[in-house]
Parts: C-alpha cells; structure tokens; sequence
C-alpha cells in the first residue's frame, strides 16, 4: 500500500535540486498531488487549503521557514507539517519547539541530506489524523474558549459543580493500573471550560482552596468507593502551591480521606507549580505532616516552571513525574531523550518512583519500559475521563 495514501503535500525548499528530490519520492510513495515552492511567501501565495502536509526546509532567502510556520499558523492550518533543515539538531529542535508552540501539528524532522529510507521512515509519523489508524486510546477533548467570570466560577465550586475525571497511572513493567490522578473538570453552559484558564482563575481570585476542597473531597469518595469494590487504586490529587499556607491542609486531607474509608497511604498530593514559593515555612511544614502521616508527594511537571534540583533537595517528595515536553516523542527527540533519561537516573538515585506524563505512542511506551521508568500516564493507555467511563474501561 502506498505510504502517502492520496495525500496532498507542499514542498517548499530553496534547493531545485531538493524540491525535485522530494517530490518525486512523495509521488513514488503515493501522494495525490505534490505543490513545490522554493521559498514561504510564494507558499502562501499558492494557499494551503487542501493541504494535508507541508514539509519546510527552515534556512531559505526571503521568507525563511521559521517565520513561515508563523504566518501559516495565523491561517489555521490543520493538516500536519515535517520539518527539512541541515543545520544543527540543536537548532531544529528549537524550531521544532516553536512550531508546536504556535499550535501546528508538527509530526517530525528530516535531516539533511535527507534520503528515501530517511523520508519513508517519517511519513506515518506525518499523516493527519484523519489518515491514521485509530490509536490505542481517545484524543484529548479540544478546547473551548469559553468566556466566564470568576463569579462564575465562584458559583460552579459552590454548587459543587465542578467535575472530577481520572486517567490511568499503569506499571510499566506488567501493564497494571494501579493508581488514577484526579482532574478537575468544569462546562459552562455545556461547553469545557480549559483546566488551566480556570484554576489560574481560581488562585488570582482567591477561589482555590474552595476549588482544591471540592476536587479532593470528590476524588477521595470515589478512592474508598474502589477500595470497597477491591480495587486498591493510588489516587493523586493536585495541589496549588498557594492552597500550602493553610496548616490545617494536613488534617483537612487525612480526615476528608478517612471519612470515604481511605488509608492515607492511599493517596497522593501532586504539588503544582504555576507560582513560586515565596515564604518556604508553611509549606514545608505542611508537606512533611503529609508524610508523617503516610500520604506521598509528587513532584509533578519535572524539569518545567519552579521544579527544580532545589526543591528535591528540601522537600521529601516520593513520586517525581517527568513533564510530557520531554517524553512523548523522545525516541526521536535527543535532547528530550537525554531530560528523560537523566530525570529517571536522579530519580533512582534519589529513591523517588517514576511517572511519565504524555506516554502518547507505543514508541514512547516502549522507551519507557527500556528507561526502566515506573509508571506512565498518557493517551496511549486512556484519557482522563468521568469515574463510571474509567470503572467501564478498567473491566475490559
């Protein structure tokens, strides 16, 4: 079968040598139609609409490829994009970086020279979704730009409105769920509202204690609701880092949890870290009672935002969740590879557990596995998703 599937791609390279290259391979290889350009404005001159991938060279005269993936994001483009450069890895991981930073669906990187084997081992990485197989697990929900209040807000935590869903923590080294983190959900007028626009909503207006109540209490109910069915499930629940002043966070966890029938040593507080600790006394006094009274601490989106050596040193966590930046697509990421690997090595060394966020392919599965990283959470196994949908998919 052809790889390319009747797909309609845009070449763009300074290099006639090159274009002519690429687009006789991509027409070997089963593409419906090739549109070759030699520089980023005559590009979006021809248009992409129809377009179902672009692949761009990045140093080109004119126009170069970075402020191209610019313009051809302020055109809501869909389809995927394969970066072309020869220069150094460093620098197209970068450009990598900043692609998907402007919200195109960056598939891969060809180096250059770039050779058949090199272009047919990229293309099943490159197709648009819809030209894909299914993959072992849903897709995020997209979200919504949904516009609320903190009013608005105020009166969902109220009402108790907001929702919590959970996604699967498996063991890598036997496929086994054994913990779910808790995620807090909330739709305005049936429309999802995006967890990070409403919880920074929630801490700069003095919400998220009231928000982190309402998630917790839900979350620990459906943790003793498991251990009464027998199933021993881990719960992690998120924490901003302002709910740490509150030194009766300790008590409120352990008393909420034993109310539902949860053993401390059941749950695990993920320490969020949107703000930075300021004033370190309440928040290391309340981190370590959590420990004294046997519930474990993750370190969560290791090596982003104010995660840091330092906070490992001083903070006695049990859990270290390496972010999704450096593990999905790390087989062909080096430098995300190297994060990855160092982050679990320091983890080892440290005694802490494991946990790969944003595990979206099995090649991201199977680099874990040879990482020797302890658990993974990610689209490959499941999404987040309501408590009953998550009991449905666990009994399969």
């Amino acid at each position: 079968m052809p790889v390319m599937c009747g797909l309609n791609v845009l070449v763009i390279d300074d290099e006639p040598f090159m274009r002519s290259l690429v687009s006789r391979l991509l027409s070997v290889m089963g593409a419906a139609s090739v549109t070759a350009c030699a520089e980023g404005r005559a590009a979006l001159d021809t248009g992409v609409s129809g377009i179902d991938l672009v692949l761009c060279d990045l140093n080109m005269p004119g126009m170069d490829g970075l402020e191209f993936l610019r313009l051809l994001a302020e055109t809501r483009y869909q389809g995927a994009v394969v970066l072309m450069s020869g220069e150094n890895p460093r620098i197209l991981e970068t450009a990598l970086s900043l692609a998907r930073a402007h919200g195109l669906d960056v598939r891969g990187a060809l180096a250059k020279p770039i050779t058949p084997d090199a272009l047919r081992a990229v293309l099943p990485r490159a197709l648009p979704a819809r030209a894909e197989a299914p993959a072992p697990g849903p897709g995020p929900e997209p979200d919504c730009d949904v516009p609320f209040t903190p009013e608005d807000l105020a009166r969902a935590i109220t009402a108790r409105a907001v929702e919590v869903h959970f996604q699967p923590k498996v063991r890598v080294s036997d496929g086994k769920v054994i913990g779910a983190e808790a995620l807090a959900r909330w739709r305005l007028d049936g429309r999802p509202v995006p967890p990070a626009r409403f919880i920074l909503c929630a801490e700069e207006n003095g919400l998220i204690d009231a928000l982190t109540d309402v998630v917790f209490s839900k979350a620990v109910r459906q943790a003793g609701r498991w251990q009464a069915a027998g199933r021993n499930l881990k719960v992690s629940v998120n924490i901003s880092v302002l709910s740490l002043d509150r030194l009766d966070l300790p008590d409120y966890i352990v008393d909420t949890a034993a109310a539902a029938g949860v053993d401390p040593t059941a749950l695990v507080i993920e320490l969020t870290e949107s703000r930075l600790m300021t004033d370190l006394r309440r928040p290391l006094e309340v981190l370590t009672r959590l420990r004294l009274k046997g519930v474990g601490l993750a370190i969560d989106d290791f090596g982003t935002g104010y995660s840091t050596l330092e906070q490992l040193r001083r903070i006695p966590f049990t859990e270290l969740k390496v972010d999704r930046l450096f593990v999905a697509g790390a087989a062909q990421d080096a430098t995300a590879r190297a994060i990855l690997e160092s982050s679990v090595a320091l983890a080892r060394a440290l005694g802490l557990e494991t946990v790969a966020e944003g595990t979206e392919t099995r090649e991201d599965w199977d680099l874990m596995s040879a990482l020797g990283v302890d658990m993974v959470q990610g689209f490959f196994v499941a999404r987040p998703m309501p408590a009953e949908e998550f009991d449905a998919w666990h009994a399969l």
